[in-house]
């Protein structure tokens, strides 16, 4: 765990990655867009280890405040959904250690992929909250 404070990482948002915006001290991470990068693992590799700093701190010190985070994806590929899932299960892991956890599933009305997606995930979570949420 780092000795200071973690700085806010954040990645804009590309043809082919998403916007990453993993604001610590609000204890919010904010992914949006699409998500079918070159190297999945070389993109998310980064996200997965401030991920796996922040958890031990609040493993450590849980806050007040639930860590939310917010997914609005318009697409994804398959090494994506792999990134996610490992990124879930670090969420679900946390929650049963005793963090408040809480995942927002954006998708648009229309997209019932998006939202068959976000079905599927949610099935995996027991002990963090996992909500659908529709936007237009």
């Amino acid at each position: 765990m780092p000795s200071r404070p973690m700085d806010r990482l954040q990645r804009p948002q590309t043809e082919r990655s998403p916007l990453v915006d993993f604001d610590f001290d609000r204890h919010r991470l904010h992914l949006e867009g699409e998500s079918y990068p070159e190297d999945a693992a070389a993109f998310f590799g980064p996200l997965l280890v401030a991920l796996d700093h922040y958890l031990v701190h609040l493993r450590a010190e849980p806050p007040a405040s639930p860590l939310v985070v917010d997914l609005r994806l318009t697409y994804f590929n398959s090494s994506s959904a792999k990134a996610f899932m490992n990124l879930f299960q670090r969420l679900e892991a946390a929650a049963r250690d005793g963090v408040e956890v809480q995942v927002n599933w954006h998708y648009q009305s229309d997209d019932e992929t998006m939202m068959e997606f976000g079905e599927d995930f949610r099935e995996d979570f027991q002990a963090a909250r996992f909500e659908l949420c529709v936007f237009d």
